[in-house]
Order: structure tokens, then C-alpha cells, then sequence
């Protein structure tokens, strides 16, 4: 991919807009950027407004909700001339038929989920895209107490271990074959999801085949902690607070944490038809515009108790407070009678370049489509995730704002196993970790050659194929 050039420029002046400023750049979070200037460039700029200010945007009821909730009930969303109604609904498949149809603007997506609809996988054919990522990290898998229990006894020096391994599962999955017994059942929220993809990530690490060693389905996030209880699945992988509810009650034990398998892995978007997106520049750039604001300010610390209790209440995540704040605030807990973990970094929303939509994301997400089977026919991967993950319009937003942006689209994963400084960008970002947990790299300008690493693997494409339509 080719790296593209972006400029910066400033703006200042405020009165009556969104809680806080944005900081202009990674290396100075605090830094001030008043909002007249923006309310001037998002109303005036050559005549341009919002080509339609009232929208109903989706959700589903997750912590990582939050860049939304906090853009209408601070008023960000509002300071860019948009009245937006938020849509609490129950399912991922509820999200992308809404948004698809039109019934909602757009909404809080998984990460691959604008690939998926953009490339026909799943029930709908719909072109998406995405101008701006929501979150780093964020999610967790929990196991029942009954099976945590099985592991510690099968391989406790396994079960010791920090990242925890799928090592002591296997050897579960063993003896159960050997006994005759059923296969263990894990759910996940979504056939194209970052969670499908974590799970089987890790279950495959340990030789965990996840279409035939174990049996996988879909539950929607806030039923998990129920079927966990009654027993219908061993274990789930799934976004807070749905793990530390589980703990809470009783019912299960974290094994590990997103950010354990992939630090700062990109976790939802921001995500509308790109018939929508071709229909709405400015109502778009507007939305970006107030989402980096959003997230700038429920990112500092200070204002993290605050979105606990701003998301909590019944028609966004309906939880308890205290459910919500130990990942918000990284004071995690992996059981009921664990320590306290510090975890930072488990919800991270614009430290890092955190929304920054970057191609190579959207390429690792094409990657584990083709390895589990789901994208079953040759196309040109940086196309589709150029086209999918807009950078370009987020970079417009951004320069707008003031804020840095990376002028490049890619960048390795795997390859800094602490903070590093981003210098292809408009000013240098500060940039988290990126390490995966079995130690591999992901080259974005080779996904093929990345590929060819996996021995568990369901791809139905051959390497030829895929050379192809890649050259």
C-alpha cells in the first residue's frame, strides 16, 4: 500500500460545546482544542452542514459501547449540528440488518463486520465501510467454574502460566474423546467476529482444531453470563462487562484477556452502507468528528468512573456500575477470589491511534476469513480493505480537528513488545505494545506468506488462487 501525506492544521475558541478538548496528538494527551473553530468548519465551510442532522445510530449493550453514548450525553454529537437517537439493540445480526436496510444510520460494528457485509459473507450483500475504529482490546474468554476446575487438574503448570494457554483445554478435549464424552460447547457472538477469531486463535495455538474438537455457537453478549449458568456452554469469549459479571456471580473464571492475545488489538468501528457514506459526506465527517472527541474524553482516567455510570443505566448496558467500571478503571479481576490485575490498557478508545481505521487491521481480519473458511473465493485483499477501511476520511475529520494523524495505511503487528513512537504520521504518536501472545508477526504487505504459518486452518482457497488475484 502506498503511504499517503496528511497536513495538520489548528482552530480555537469554545463556548457551550462537548465536556472537554481534544488532544491535538500522542505525545501531548492534554493539550487544548476548543470547539468554535470546529462548530465553524462543520457548519460554514463553504456552505456545508450536515446533510442530515437527525439520526438513529445502533447498539448493542457492551462497555465498548461507550464512544456513542458519551457523544450524545456530553454533547459532542450535538456540537456538529447532529441530533442523534441511540438504538439499544440485542444482537450483532440485529446491527448489520438495520444499518444494511436502512432502518439505522449506522452503528457500533465488529471490526470485520463492514469486510464480511462488503464481501457477501453471511446473509447479506451489502458494501460498508468504516471511517473510524471505536476501541482497542476489551473482550475476555471465561470458562464455567466446573471446567476451570477440569484444567487446573489436567495441567496446572499450564493453568499457572500468564498469558494462560489453550494447552490444559487440550488435554481436557483428550480425555473426554478417550471417555466417549460430548464435545465441550463455546460460544462466541458472531460468525465475523473479533471474538470467533480470538477464540479459534487461541484454541488453535494448542492444536484445537475449533470446528471439530469443539463445538462453537453464536449467543448475543448479554445472554452469555445466563447460558453459562444454565449450563447450555462450557465457555464463551466476549466483550466487558460479561466477563466480570460472570466472576461476579460466581459462575466462571477468565482465562484471558483480549489484550493477553493480541495487544491492542482493534475491536469495533464505527460502521454505515458506503451508499450512506456516498449520500452523507458531511453528516459522516460530522460523526467522526464528534466521535474523536468522545473518545479523547473517556480515555483519561479521571472520566472513566463517570462513563461507567453514563453507560450503566437500562437502555444502554443495563448493568450494574460495578460491573462495568473494574475494566474501565483496569482493576480486573480473572475470579472470584483472585487479586485485583492492573489492566490498563483493557479498554483503550484514542490513546495508541486507537481510532485510526488502518488497512492492515482490516487485512488481518481478511486473513482469518480465508483461514476459517469463510471467504471461499480469490480477491484482491488490499483493495477490499482499502475500500472497506477508510483512512482517507478519517484523516479528513481528523486535519479538521487538529488532531495527529498516521499518514501511512499499514503497519506490522506482533513486532514491539512495549510503547514505540509512530513517526509516519502528520506529528509522532505514542504507541501501545502489539505483541500476539504465541509470538508470531503479522507482515500486512505478506498476508499470504503469513498464511502458509498455520497448521490448523479450514481455508478453502489454495495459495495459488489467492497469488493470483494478489499479484
Amino acid at each position: 500500500m502506498r503511504d499517503e501525506d496528511g497536513r495538520d492544521t489548528g482552530h480555537g475558541g469554545a463556548d457551550g460545546g462537548p465536556a472537554d478538548p481534544v488532544p491535538r496528538n500522542g505525545a501531548d494527551r492534554c493539550a487544548a482544542v476548543p470547539a468554535t473553530w470546529l462548530r465553524a468548519a462543520a457548519y460554514r465551510g463553504e456552505g456545508a452542514g450536515p446533510e442530515k442532522p437527525r439520526l438513529v445510530l445502533g447498539i448493542v449493550p457492551l462497555t465498548d459501547c461507550a464512544p456513542l453514548v458519551v457523544a450524545r450525553e456530553k454533547g459532542f454529537f450535538r456540537a456538529h449540528g447532529l441530533e442523534v437517537t441511540l438504538s439499544q439493540e440485542p444482537s450483532w445480526a440485529n446491527i448489520r440488518d438495520k444499518v444494511a436496510v436502512g432502518l439505522l444510520d449506522g452503528a457500533q460494528m465488529l471490526a470485520p463486520m463492514p469486510l464480511a457485509a462488503s464481501l457477501g459473507i453471511g446473509a447479506l450483500d451489502t458494501p460498508m465501510c468504516t471511517a473510524c475504529t471505536l476501541d482497542l482490546n476489551g473482550n475476555a474468554i471465561t470458562v464455567s467454574n466446573a471446567l476451570h476446575a477440569r484444567l487446573c487438574a489436567a495441567d496446572p503448570e499450564a493453568m499457572a502460566q500468564r498469558p494462560v494457554s489453550a494447552r490444559a483445554l487440550r488435554r481436557v478435549i483428550e480425555a473426554d474423546r478417550r471417555a466417549g464424552r460430548a464435545r465441550l460447547t463455546f460460544a462466541q457472538v458472531f460468525p465475523t467476529s473479533t471474538h470467533n477469531y480470538q477464540l479459534r486463535y487461541w484454541l488453535a495455538s494448542a492444536g484445537i482444531d475449533p470446528d471439530r474438537d469443539v463445538r462453537l455457537t453464536v449467543v448475543p453478549p448479554p445472554r452469555m453470563v445466563a447460558h453459562l449458568e444454565a449450563g447450555h456452554i462450557d465457555g464463551y469469549c466476549v466483550g466487558e462487562p460479561w466477563n466480570t459479571r460472570a466472576v461476579q456471580a460466581g459462575l466462571g473464571q477468565v482465562l484471558i484477556t483480549s489484550y493477553e492475545l493480541w495487544n491492542n488489538n482493534p475491536e469495533k468501528v464505527f460502521g454505515v452502507t458506503r451508499a450512506w457514506a456516498e449520500r452523507h459526506p458531511e453528516t459522516h465527517r460530522a460523526v467522526v468528528m464528534a466521535l474523536l472527541e468522545a473518545n479523547a474524553w473517556l480515555d483519561r482516567p479521571e472520566n472513566r468512573l463517570e462513563v461507567a455510570r453514563l453507560i450503566a443505566v437500562p437502555h444502554y448496558v443495563d448493568a450494574p456500575p460495578e460491573s462495568v467500571s473494574p475494566s474501565l478503571t483496569g482493576a480486573f479481576r480473572y475470579g472470584p477470589q483472585g487479586p485485583v490485575a492492573a489492566q490498563a490498557d483493557f479498554n483503550v478508545f484514542f490513546r495508541y491511534a486507537a481510532t485510526y481505521p488502518w488497512p492492515s487491521h482490516a487485512l488481518w481480519f481478511l486473513s482469518q476469513m480465508i483461514r476459517w473458511g469463510q471467504l471461499d473465493r480469490p480477491v484482491n485483499l488490499e483493495a477490499v480493505a482499502r475500500e472497506v477501511y477508510r483512512a482517507d476520511l478519517y484523516r479528513e475529520a481528523a486535519a479538521a480537528l487538529g488532531v495527529a494523524y498516521p499518514t501511512v495505511d499499514v503497519k506490522p503487528e506482533g513486532v514491539h513488545a512495549a510503547g514505540w513512537t509512530l513517526h509516519g504520521a502528520t506529528a509522532p504518536i505514542a504507541m501501545g505494545a502489539d505483541r500476539f501472545f504465541d509470538g508470531r508477526v503479522f507482515d500486512p504487505r505478506r498476508p499470504l506468506e503469513y498464511l502458509g504459518q498455520f497448521e490448523v486452518h479450514h481455508a478453502r482457497l489454495s495459495a495459488a488462487a489467492l497469488a493470483g488475484a494478489n499479484d
